[in-house]
């Protein structure tokens, strides 16, 4: 891994901001393979949304009002939310975008130059895959995959065929949240030992349902994709994929990867971690609810120096800490700092004293020119690197999100198997535990296989 042969100062890492840690990035202009043009500064980038039952609306509606961008083409496997979605595309943006269910005939139009992805997790490394394949930029949301394997073959396409590929990590692209690691990396609170991302979000049980038919319009056959079959069930399809080992990664996957990538951001770690180790449980609906992954979950993970990160996942009732239910906390020789949402506070010394805040945060403001970022945020940052045609310009590049999604994934594993594990981040494979290994992937469902060699 380029991040673990060729080490950077950890100052130096945070300025970078969106280069693959230590690695080199491909600069100049990139054409579209799709339509043979380049994306220049004045032309008109076609994009399309796939997967726009939840997250994907948002992506609809935050890239089809920028300037210079058309919503072309949109896909959802449930031909009932596709056919609403164009309805509103059409109202809103004063054209309607093509509609397919199937996102390989998305990746076969001509016209199209990126694709953003808002698909189950289970979809996402594959749909990433086959984008760039088809010659096709790619915004793709958190996690960055299903498991860790994937993920890797997601970065092995993105570079093999050229490709811009940007990660959801929005926290990347928010002027405040970058002053504020920024003021990490220079020392703010000392040397930082340790960082802690919590994701207190409660949720109660949706209930456990018979399967069932398929519902008109969904092709059932397709939402599965990569993963092992089973018979349509309400409560394993819309949102409620989450919640099951085969098609998502529960909450320490879902919200999860966001704090996640802070807290690994926060300690200046390009790496992946060397023992982590996981354990919790489904308190309290287990009877009435046909979820599998855990509503409590404490995390834990140490880095080859000694740094240390925990994670936090409360599916009940709980407080915040200190005032926090979705954020972070980071602790260093000199103080320490809480960051909540864009909000960020900073106390030093024994006594605790306030130091500087996110209502400095001009002061400690990197120098990354993200593209206009702070309106449209994360959106604008991919757009710009396409018109720059630099990957260096991303705030959040495909291994960038790699590193930060493969935390939650190794949690998930260590929380399954039930022990500590040590993890080889060089060959991302667990030392001595071929049980751990098989979780590193899957069994694929042919067509829908991410190949060794992609």
């Amino acid at each position: 891994m380029p991040s673990e042969r060729n080490a950077i100062s950890r100052r130096e890492f945070l300025s970078r901001g969106s280069k693959v840690a230590g690695g080199v990035m491909a600069a100049g202009t990139l054409a579209s393979f799709g339509t043979g043009k380049v994306l220049g500064a004045n032309e008109q980038i076609n994009m399309a949304v796939v997967g726009i039952n939840g997250r994907g609306n948002n992506l609809i509606d935050g890239f089809g009002r920028m300037k210079g961008v058309r919503i072309a083409a949109l896909c959802d496997v449930d031909e009932n939310v596709l056919n609403r979605r164009v309805a509103e595309a059409e109202k809103k943006f004063g054209y309607k975008p093509k509609a397919e269910w199937d996102c390989r005939k998305i990746n076969e139009m001509k016209d199209i130059d990126a694709i953003a992805i808002a698909t189950p997790n289970h979809w996402h490394a594959l749909g990433t895959i086959w984008a760039c394949q088809a010659g096709k930029h790619v915004y793709v949301e958190k996690p960055s995959s299903h498991n860790v394997f994937e993920g890797r073959k997601a970065i092995e396409a993105a570079r093999k065929y050229n490709r811009i590929v940007e990660v959801g990590f929005q926290n990347r692209s928010i002027k405040n949240v970058r002053a504020a690691m920024k003021f990490l990396a220079d020392g703010g609170i000392g040397k930082v030992y340790m960082a802690r991302g919590l994701c207190f979000k409660p949720r109660d049980s949706f209930g456990k349902f018979p399967d069932s038919p398929v519902p008109q319009g969904l092709h059932w056959d397709m939402w599965i994709g990569p993963a092992e079959f089973y018979p349509y069930n309400r409560g394993k399809a819309h949102y409620n994929w989450h919640w099951h080992w085969n098609t998502g990664n529960g909450d320490t996957g879902n919200q999860g990867p966001h704090q996640f990538d802070v807290a690994r951001w926060g300690l200046g770690k390009e790496e992946h971690p060397v023992k982590i180790s996981s354990f919790g449980g489904y308190y309290k609906f287990g009877d009435v609810c046909s979820q599998e992954t855990p509503n409590t979950q404490t995390s834990l993970f140490e880095y080859a120096d000694g740094s240390i990160l925990e994670f936090g996942t409360r599916g009940l009732y709980t407080h915040g800490e200190p005032s926090i239910k979705i954020g972070n906390l980071f602790y260093g020789t000199e103080g320490w700092m809480e960051l909540d949402g864009s909000t960020w506070k900073t106390f030093m010394g024994r006594k605790g004293e306030p130091g500087p805040s996110s209502q400095q945060a001009d002061e400690y403001a990197d120098p990354m020119d993200l593209g206009g970022a702070g309106g449209d945020g994360h959106y604008a940052n991919f757009i710009y690197a396409l018109r720059t045609g630099k990957r260096e310009n991303l705030t959040c590049d495909i291994e960038v999100g790699h590193i930060s999604t493969c935390l939650p994934h190794l949690a998930n594993i260590a929380y399954r198997t039930g022990r500590q594990l040590a993890f080889d981040g060089k060959k991302e494979k667990f030392i001595n535990d071929s049980e751990a290994d098989k979780l590193l992937t899957r069994n694929y469902r042919k067509p829908f296989v991410v190949p060794e060699n992609v």
